[in-house]
């Protein structure tokens, strides 16, 4: 089994940043693709960015575009989102989740995805 650990949410004032890491553990014998995903009260999940295994493509929402980088980190299948310019719309669960094989058509479908994080909560204040 896989383990995806989030970490790096708070409470933030609009315009502010916050960086979110994402780590897997366990049977981990592959690079995955990995992606961030966000759901707020009352609203479905929606996809916010991925990153392929190698790092070759990324993929963002409109929605967090020029704001929001996704990057992959040193040590395999770990992944971070910097989230810059902040807005109170930004306000939600982030989730972090994992891929045995995702691309660039895919990369944004939550059904693409087989391990998922607990979530980590991303508060923007106006």
């Amino acid at each position: 089994q896989v383990q995806l650990v989030e970490s790096g949410g708070g409470l933030v004032q609009t315009g502010g940043s916050l960086r979110l890491s994402c780590a897997a553990s366990g049977r981990t014998g592959s690079n995955f693709g990995m992606g961030w995903f966000r759901q707020a009260p009352g609203k479905e999940r929606e996809f916010v960015a991925a990153v392929t295994w190698n790092g070759g493509s990324t993929r963002y929402a409109d929605s967090v575009k020029g704001r929001f980088t996704i990057s992959r980190g040193n040590a395999a299948n770990t992944v971070y989102l910097q989230l810059n310019t902040l807005k109170p719309e930004d306000t939600a669960v982030y989730y972090c989740a994992a891929s045995s094989f995702i691309s660039q058509w895919t990369m944004s479908h939550s059904s693409s995805y087989d391990y998922w994080g607990q979530g980590t909560q991303v508060t923007v204040s106006s």
